[in-house]
């Protein structure tokens, strides 16, 4: 696979009581990105990130991804959420950039959240479910996307 995540445009903020460790539940992603600079921001909280979605780029464009971790019947999954309604393009444009960078996205939580994949190494086989959201129904869909070791950074 290509790694196209470079780490050191990957800044990490990690909220209490969130450690690198735990918990797996609740534990919430919240990635925005600076299109001047290509920096990632990244932030591991209990919840999602308010503060970091209220920046007036991120309003504008709509194109922050989140993402969380669910448990039912003793099994993980890890959801991830794009907003395809909303912001700047037409539906088809948005779709397509969001799954056009969707693997450097999955690259970013995965390297970002290192520290919890050392701890509990079974969540690296955990399906990855892509929450496209959009109010037209051919763009609002789920999609399994392989599982979070397949977007392991391998330098």
């Amino acid at each position: 696979m290509l790694t196209r995540l470079n780490p050191d445009k990957l800044h990490v903020t990690i909220i209490p009581p969130t450690t690198t460790e735990t918990p797996i539940i609740p534990r919430c992603y919240t990635l925005t990105h600076s299109d001047l600079t290509g920096d990632l921001f990244l932030t591991i909280a209990q919840e999602f990130n308010k503060k970091q979605l209220r920046g007036w780029q991120t309003r504008l464009m709509r194109d922050e991804v989140l993402a969380e971790w669910l448990k039912s019947d003793q099994e993980y999954s890890f959801h991830v959420y794009c907003q395809i309604s909303g912001g700047i393009g037409s539906l088809k444009f948005r779709d397509r950039i969001f799954r056009q960078e969707l693997p450097l996205v999955l690259e970013s939580f995965r390297y970002g959240d290192q520290g919890l994949f050392q701890n509990y190494p079974f969540l690296d086989r955990t399906p990855i479910s892509i929450n496209f959201r959009s109010k037209n129904k051919k763009y609002n869909k789920i999609e399994v996307w392989g599982f979070l070791e397949d977007y392991q950074l391998n330098y």
